[in-house]
């Protein structure tokens, strides 16, 4: 059996499956590969490996209908037609749970970065402007006792929550499909609308898997109904909100910062206005860099990979419904 992954893998996704006797191929080069190249190595596999974003759709699954399994390395999937994965009888794996922690510290970071202005300060330094005490100049905002606003509380969001209540005794209120009674418990999280989650927030944190309900919502009708001292934090997916209207927000100060890991177009232009903003925070979509997590990743990665070509039921599998077709 033959597996083809788009990027190199930790060492941990490495061991597992060639200990299963299967022969693993990763592209080698920094850059992505083209659709020609993509297309081909697919077709010379048993199973892929997809990481990055490139988007799968109908016309792939159509050409590599042969493929047992695909195992993504990450927690979305919105790059992939699932309804077509499924309707070639594909399982896709993903990497949920794994990464709740490292991700809700990267929107914790990004929070306290925005707050205190702490990316436009460490410019100054490098630009040789810290030469002058300004009482009133480069002020940031203080976080304690404010009202934390979760868009999707899941298990990343929780851990937003309970780092945000743990270290500034934040409210916390959340807008989800459903309940999440643990939050409400542990944490005396109240479950609200999105205009009143809008209207209510100092701060709020998107950590909702991108649907087609949820494309662009934090347009400039949602950040007009947000506080003028508000933060939006997103490190879930760039596609939530349009970028042109959350700059427009910020530099007429509809919104007070904005604190990001995920951009929409992503990669981020690196001559992005919001780059130079006093009040914005940019990552370049860092949420699961840290060793542990990524080798807790390419674990599951290979758990998904060699269940699928062993014909058995993925560990994490998005589209279940595949058995029973």
């Amino acid at each position: 059996m033959k597996i083809f992954a788009t990027r190199i893998l930790p060492q941990a996704a490495i061991d597992l499956i060639e200990g299963e006797g299967f022969e693993l191929s990763q592209w080698q080069e920094k850059r992505e590969l083209t659709d020609a190249e993509f297309i081909e190595n697919c077709k010379k596999a048993d199973a892929l490996v997809l990481a990055g974003g490139r988007k799968i759709g109908e016309e792939f699954f159509k050409e590599c209908s042969h493929l047992k399994v695909i195992a993504l390395f990450s927690v979305g999937y919105d790059n992939v037609d699932v309804k077509a994965a499924t309707k070639y009888k594909i399982p896709i794996g993903n990497t949920p749970d794994v990464l709740s922690q490292a991700t809700a510290e990267a929107a914790f970071l990004l929070m306290i970065s925005t707050a205190r202005k702490a990316f436009y300060h460490h410019k100054r330094i490098a630009k040789g402007e810290w030469n002058f005490f300004e009482p009133t100049a480069g002020l940031g905002i203080n976080l304690f006792g404010k009202t934390l606003g979760i868009l999707g509380l899941g298990n990343i969001g929780f851990e937003m929550a309970k780092m945000s209540k743990g270290a500034y005794g934040m409210n916390i209120i959340y807008h989800n499909r459903s309940n999440n009674e643990q939050a409400e418990q542990e944490l005396d999280a109240k479950k609200v609308s999105f205009d009143e989650l809008l209207a209510q927030s100092d701060v709020i944190s998107v950590h909702a898997n991108l649907s087609e309900q949820l494309k662009g919502i934090f347009n400039k009708e949602a950040f007009a109904k947000m506080k003028p001292n508000a933060l939006f934090i997103n490190t879930a997916r760039g596609g939530v909100h349009n970028e042109a209207d959350l700059k427009e927000a910020l530099e007429n100060g509809t919104i007070w910062g904005a604190g990001l890991d995920v951009t929409n177009p992503e990669p981020m232009d690196r001559n992005n206005a919001l780059l130079d903003m006093e009040n914005v925070s940019v990552l370049p979509h860092i949420g699961s860099t840290v060793k542990e997590t990524r080798n807790a990743m390419a674990t599951l990665v290979a758990q998904n990979i060699i269940a699928g070509l062993k014909s058995e039921e993925l560990k994490a599998c998005v589209n279940p419904e595949v058995y029973t077709l």
